[in-house]
């Protein structure tokens, strides 16, 4: 369950319901199957699943799902953030309390992408907004690494926008 729980962005998979992922759905069995093949290196068996969980996707929540293990494994860093585009525009199209929890999530993933193209405005819109929906994080290892995540971003642009010596 852990595992579904991790390639599920953070949400609980022990219950169906808003907010819950259901650990007997395809897209999400798909994504967890990735995961465990990042996991042991297998970096080729896991895009092929993260691939096979969008073609299996039936509703913007799964496919949203998907979309976001999919970006993680572009060759390139434009395929990556169209990728993460396409998660959060799916999301923001679900009920918000069926993706409340993931949404800081896929902001940043977001704003990582514009920052890492230099769209430096853009970065600071959505780590901004990843900030802003932190209240539903878990205050867990989960919670932590993305809150910790989007400091990092925020703190990096600070300090490439300092004037030099």
């Amino acid at each position: 369950m852990e595992l579904l729980r991790i390639a599920a962005a953070g949400y609980n998979v022990h219950s169906k319901g808003a907010g819950t992922l259901d650990p007997d759905n395809p897209v999400v069995r798909l994504c967890a199957e990735g995961m465990m093949s990042e996991g042991r290196g297998d970096k080729d068996q896991a895009h092929l699943l993260f691939r096979q969980a969008w073609e299996t996707a039936t509703s913007d929540f799964e496919r949203c799902i998907a979309a976001h293990y999919v970006a993680r494994h572009q060759s390139d860093t434009h395929s990556e953030l169209e990728w993460n585009r396409k998660s959060v525009q799916l999301a923001e199209s679900c009920p918000v309390g069926q993706v409340r929890e993931l949404l800081p999530s896929l902001y940043l993933n977001t704003a990582h992408s514009y920052e890492l193209l230099g769209n430096i405005d853009e970065a600071v819109r959505l780590y901004e907004r990843a900030r802003a929906s932190t209240r539903s994080l878990p205050d867990d290892g989960y919670g932590n690494m993305i809150r910790n995540g989007i400091v990092s971003g925020l703190r990096r642009i600070a300090e490439s926008r300092k004037p030099g010596p």
